[in-house]
């Protein structure tokens, strides 16, 4: 299933996310914008491992979305525990076809039909000390600073890369 995109072709896959994940992180993406916060894909933290959507929020707070696809995708995934020492909320987020209850309760649950999505679960909050937020703010700065130059380089418009256009 292809996304509809304004852009030819995405700057922002990599190729290893699937059609629907990429589909359930567009819907996702259009709530964060709602919400006032914004969403870098695909970054890696600290540990080597790279998080779904971390997000930053208007007031500084910072949540980790992961993308799950399938129940399989759900049950082979043990790493993302590590991720809650890089936020202060934790979301999984799917679309209608996965089933919400494999999902644990003590995280919060997002679906996603691509178009746009809905927190159905609110995550707890469990605020990060101070210096990991000061570094993983500066990590999600120079990360999407690298990305817009490398757009640019490729010769595609900034404008195009700050929302999309429907």
């Amino acid at each position: 299933m292809p996304i509809v995109s304004p852009l030819a072709v995405n700057p922002l896959a990599d190729g290893r996310q699937s059609d629907r994940a990429m589909l359930v992180r567009r819907g996702v993406q259009r709530l964060l914008l709602a919400f006032g916060a914004v969403a870098m894909p695909e970054l890696s933290l600290k540990t080597g491992r790279r998080a779904d959507l971390v997000v930053l929020g208007r007031t500084g707070e910072i949540w980790i979305v992961e993308i799950k696809t399938s129940v399989e995708d759900f049950r082979v995934d043990h790493k993302w525990h590590e991720y809650r020492a890089f936020c202060d909320r934790f979301f999984f987020a799917t679309h209608p076809g996965v089933p919400a209850d494999i999902f644990p309760e003590d995280c919060g649950f997002i679906l996603s039909d691509g178009y746009g999505a809905e927190i159905l679960r609110e995550a707890p909050e469990h605020r990060m000390a101070a210096a990991t937020r000061k570094a993983l703010t500066l990590r999600f700065a120079r990360a999407c600073a690298a990305r817009i130059t490398a757009a640019e380089m490729a010769g595609v418009p900034v404008a195009a890369l700050e929302g999309e256009e429907d």
